[in-house]
């Protein structure tokens, strides 16, 4: 048995990290085109573009909004009018999703700077492809992780505290679609089976988020980087990101990707919506009571999740349900890495199990 596990070529963190861009962009060239998320080309870029330009030369384009095939052509098309050696995205989530995509296209270098750490993208050989009315539309599995991923924890501390929790709701799926992965002999998404590596990075992924996780929220509040800040972008970003790609995918994610049929859910961030798919899962794969408590306690500490109103479907029909379970077991989804055969029946109860829990303890607060 083959088992594969991939890294990005390397990671960069810390405060005042982006001093560094400019010097760690010239191993990859000259020139670079840059694409920017708007709040990062309104209000960021002036603070850190003439000392990146020191040591190389940028173009700069603001980013659409919403990574879609339409985006990656459009962007592409630019990039192509400029010499350039590399591609370099800096925001959030789409914004590198982006930029991953059309360094593909046009098969070069990327570098990925994330401002916020909400989701486990940026060391991901991977783009999730949206429509341009924001659903969910595809998995671009690339040929390679980033060239280089540069997280300066400083920017992160400045940004508003439900992104880094939103991050916690991604990586919370980590460990348990990885150990579903695991279970099954499921392949991760190079194909192939991960490894004990891959495993055990994703186990400590949730051993951070339960640790580290309140304290890091109080410090992105406050806007000041601690340890433990420091810790949960770790665990986001490059634990979260080894874990899901290299142990894999299966229900939590799945989920997520079928409530983007509803579109009450649209205003939710990715993370929020896979905290509820784990706790979903949870139910479906029969977890211990124990277990199941700990992961709902963990989400209330932090303002995850845990009803199906705090995603938007306070008012959300039977039959709506069941087309966001039919969804989630679609053929090719990675629902079907788990242990055991999933129906959307299965699906349906134990989005319902997972809302009535979550009410008879309260809802996110």
């Amino acid at each position: 048995m083959i088992s594969t596990t991939i890294f990005p070529g390397r990671y960069v963190q810390g405060y005042d990290a982006l001093k560094r861009l400019g010097v760690e962009m010239l191993r990859f060239g000259q020139k670079g085109f840059v694409i920017c998320d708007p709040f990062v080309f309104d209000h960021l870029l002036p603070d850190f573009q003439p000392e990146m330009e020191e040591s190389v030369k940028v173009g700069v384009e603001r980013f659409g909004g919403e990574c879609s095939d339409e985006e990656i052509e459009r962007l592409s098309q630019l990039a192509q009018k400029v010499s350039f050696e590399f591609i370099v995205g800096i925001g959030g989530g789409k914004t590198l999703d982006i930029a991953k995509a059309v360094a593909f296209a046009l098969k070069v270098p990327v570098v990925i700077v994330p401002t916020i750490a909400s989701t486990d993208a940026p060391c991901s050989a991977l783009s999730v492809i949206y429509t341009p009315e924001g659903e969910f539309k595809r998995y671009l599995i690339l040929p390679r992780n980033p060239d280089l991923v540069l997280v300066d924890t400083k920017i992160i501390a400045q940004s508003p505290a439900r992104f880094l929790v939103s991050g916690m709701g991604d990586a919370l799926a980590t460990w348990f679609e990885a150990d579903s992965c695991r279970k099954k002999y499921a392949g991760n998404m190079t194909g192939n089976v991960g490894s004990m590596t891959a495993y055990a990075l994703a186990r400590l992924c949730y051993e951070t988020l339960l640790e580290y996780g309140v304290a890091a929220k109080l410090a992105c509040e406050a806007r000041v980087v601690t340890p433990a800040l420091e810790h949960i972008v770790e665990a986001n970003t490059l634990l979260s990101g080894l874990g899901f790609e290299s142990g894999g995918l299966a229900a939590a994610h799945a989920i997520h990707n079928s409530f983007t049929v509803l579109e009450q859910t649209h205003k939710y961030y990715h993370g929020e919506k896979v905290a509820f798919g784990t706790l979903a899962s949870l139910f479906l794969t029969d977890k211990p009571k124990a277990t199941i408590d700990e992961v709902y306690s963990f989400c209330e500490s932090v303002g995850l999740p845990t009803t199906l109103a705090d995603i938007g479907l306070s008012d959300v029909s039977n039959e709506e349900l069941m087309k966001v379970a039919e969804k989630a077991c679609a053929k090719g989804e990675t629902i079907h890495n788990e242990s055991i055969p999933v129906t959307p029946e299965m699906v349906f109860s134990a989005l319902k199990a997972a809302d009535a829990e979550g009410r008879k303890k309260g809802g996110m607060k």
